[in-house]
């Protein structure tokens, strides 16, 4: 494939976007600091369900955010302007950066109503279009391309997708649906939904690793917090660990570890 074929040029105002987009989200976060709003762990903490992470668990945004400043930086760069890859998916990341921002905004001040769950969903189904960018993409990545797109926004992605599923738990026990004696039993079918939709996205994506490895991240730490207190969700978590990396071994098959980490 010619260089020529490979490469278009970029929209400016998009190219801003996405920076001020991926430090929007960042400046919303950080609002209760400054006294507006209540912190997002305190909103969290007052619908926490049996599918709720433990808390550090949420330490990984420090490297999420770190990771979509890097992004945004380099899809800037002059060398990056007529980049191919980087034009599929900057208006989805632009999306999804503005998407993070809004749902912090609006949980600091509402809590997770029904309005946090819309957001987030369409903050996903715009880091599911990236994923699926990633996925089908032929050409061998180039190590900026690897580490400081593919890297922070496949993390982002899985992060979110059980973010996803955590938010709508959390919203129904916002209105009060905490499903009494049978919340285990829910739970755990809940978790276990997530490790299908997991599995099947990295059996057709390819194995990408680093979505396996965030969302193992994300299992474990809804073991350590509900696993602890309800067996249902305790198995749940195990199953749903086995078919997330049977998913990354399906997928890894067609592609191998070099697609994702060069070599």
């Amino acid at each position: 494939m010619k260089p020529s074929d490979t490469r278009i040029n970029a929209n400016p105002a998009l190219v801003g976007a996405v920076i001020v987009a991926a430090l929007l989200q960042i400046v919303t976060t950080s609002l209760p600091a400054l006294g507006i709003g209540d912190p997002i762990g305190s909103q969290s903490n007052a619908v926490r369900t049996l599918i709720t992470p433990a808390g550090w668990a949420f330490s990984i945004w420090g490297p999420l955010f770190a990771g979509t400043i890097a992004f945004a930086i380099y899809q800037a760069l002059p060398g990056q302007r007529t980049n191919r890859l980087l034009a599929q998916i900057r208006l989805p990341a632009a999306g999804a950066f503005l998407g993070n921002a809004l749902w912090a905004l609006y949980t600091q001040f509402f809590g997770l109503a029904v309005f946090s769950a819309v957001i987030i969903i369409l903050t996903l189904s715009c880091l599911i279009a990236i994923y699926r960018v990633f996925a089908r993409w032929e050409p061998n990545f180039s190590t900026g391309e690897r580490w400081l797109a593919v890297l922070p926004l496949s993390a982002l992605a899985a992060w979110l997708t059980a973010a996803t599923i955590v938010n709508i738990a959390a919203t129904l026990l916002f209105y009060g649906v905490d499903g009494g004696e049978a919340a285990p039993l829910i739970s755990a079918l809940v978790v276990l939904t997530g490790g299908i939709i997991a599995c099947l996205a990295l059996a057709r994506g390819r194995g990408n690793p680093l979505y396996a490895v965030v969302f193992l991240w994300a299992l474990s730490a809804i073991y350590a917090a509900g696993g602890q207190r309800a067996e249902p969700v305790a198995i749940a978590t195990g199953v749903a660990a086995l078919l997330v990396i049977a998913g990354a071994v399906i997928g890894l098959r067609s592609a191998g570890l070099s697609r994702w980490f060069g070599g």
